[in-house]
């Protein structure tokens, strides 16, 4: 991934950069487009509670805007704004051109399905992103319970209670109140959050120094902490928490470094250290166990063996550099997401090509999630668009969320029952939480 500097957030406010589209609207209502952000005073605020308004689904039901968005009081409408957003939008690419060479291979969908219901916009959380490329900061452990970077702080939302909590704060010094040989002691001090997992009653944090912050949720003060390198370019670009066949927890981390580290949580050590020719962004533990999928600064994906990290297959199909992956609960098919703007869908009975390529509308794939049933696949952009696929029906059907601003991260909850997506905006940042559609028959209530 890109050597972390001041101008990356910057870029990111580039990334979303409106540039004209301000002299087309009320300076007061619109801002400059910054982080793809929509400024206004009206309606902001419940005056009469002084708390920021929320948007339910009977409030969007009746033609409220998702997000609160009051297009009724701006000089430009909802459709202009996402017209000179597509036309406009400025992707990232290391590999000048890649996503104009992607297209031709892509799928063509059928769009207008609602596979998950809007059911609430929470304002009142405000999910936030410290690197422009690294968007895995929203994990859901259940249909109602949420955890996300907002500034410093990992929060957990719920969606039952509504109401958020702190369940740690990384501004000041963080150190492991429990002694464990591999442990770093001393901790650390104001560290930036780069990539973040949630699972079950684990929680581990990534660093842009190469920091790894382990909590068991169920437990006071922190686990265990750890620097994974002392490389100036050490980034933690993303984490993954699994049970090994033994049954302990282990984790994986990836880095900036070109090193993908395993970590024993049961013993709270490294188990395993494998090192590739280019920095890794992101990696998918097969639901087997067996094969750990490898993505990064490489137009080409590996397959490598999870004990000994010697290399298994290369996937070709990519112009860009990747920074998404994910497993199908089979195990036989696995989907990679790049910044040429695609996502592509691998089966592992024949591995010399993708066997379906999905193109996003604006940005890089920059996350990806399979449902746990395997039956619907979510992908992010940076920005405005998340799209969920119909896997079961060989992602012919498609539904696109379609909103304004940054996202941090999704997340199914572990029973497909909801989908939450991270919102980032300096004035409508949010959670959006969506609902699974049920479409039950007067059979199926007798059963």
């Amino acid at each position: 991934m890109s050597h972390h500097h001041e101008g990356d957030a910057e870029y990111m406010a580039d990334e979303c950069e409106m540039e004209d589209v301000a002299d087309d609207v009320d300076d007061e209502s619109i801002d400059d487009g910054e982080r793809g952000g929509v400024e206004s005073d009206a309606d902001e605020f419940d005056y009469s509670s002084d708390k920021v308004v929320d948007t339910t689904a009977a409030q969007a039901r009746r033609g409220q805007d998702i997000q609160g968005i009051p297009w009724d009081n701006l000089s430009i409408t909802r459709e202009r704004y996402r017209r000179t957003r597509l036309e406009q939008y400025k992707n990232y690419e290391n590999i000048p051109g890649s996503g104009d060479k992607s297209g031709k291979d892509c799928k063509n969908t059928k769009k207008g399905y609602s596979f998950y219901d809007f059911k609430k916009n929470t304002r009142s959380v405000k999910s936030t992103i410290l690197h422009f490329q690294l968007r895995n900061l929203v994990w859901a452990t259940s249909k109602h319970d949420v955890y996300l970077m907002s500034q410093f702080s990992i929060m957990h939302w719920s969606s039952m209670t509504c109401k958020s909590s702190e369940v740690l704060n990384v501004s000041g010094h963080v150190a492991p109140s429990e002694k464990h040989p591999e442990s770093l002691l001393e901790g650390f001090t104001h560290t930036q959050v780069s990539t973040l997992a949630v699972r079950e009653k684990l929680l581990v944090a990534g660093g842009f120094q190469g920091e790894l912050i382990c909590k068991h949720l169920n437990r006071p003060g922190i686990s265990f902490c750890t620097r994974t390198t002392f490389d100036d370019n050490a980034i933690t670009n993303a984490i993954e928490i699994y049970n090994s066949p033994s049954g302990a927890v282990h984790f994986t981390a990836a880095n900036n470094d070109s090193g993908v580290r395993d970590f024993d949580m049961e013993k709270f050590q490294l188990s395993n250290h494998f090192r590739f020719p280019w920095p890794v962004n992101h990696t998918s533990l097969s639901p087997n166990g067996k094969l750990l999928l490898i993505v990064g600064d490489n137009p080409e994906a590996m397959l490598v063996d999870s004990q000994n990290g010697k290399p298994v297959d290369t996937l070709s199909g990519h112009f860009d550099y990747s920074f998404a992956s994910s497993w199908h609960p089979d195990g036989m098919t696995f989907a990679t997401g790049n910044q040429d703007k695609t996502c592509r869908i691998w089966d592992m009975r024949n591995l010399s090509k993708s066997v379906a390529v999905l193109k996003s509308n604006l940005g890089a794939i920059r996350s990806i999630r399979y449902s746990s049933d395997g039956k619907y696949m979510a992908m992010a952009e940076p920005a405005d668009f998340v799209h969920v696929y119909d896997v079961k029906g060989g992602y012919e059907k498609e539904q696109e969320i379609d909103f304004f601003g940054e996202i941090s991260g999704i997340s199914f909850s572990p029973d497909t029952e909801s989908l939450f997506i991270g919102v980032w905006d300096r004035t409508y940042g949010s959670l959006l939480e969506y609902s699974r559609r049920r479409n039950y028959t007067y059979l199926d209530a007798l059963i």
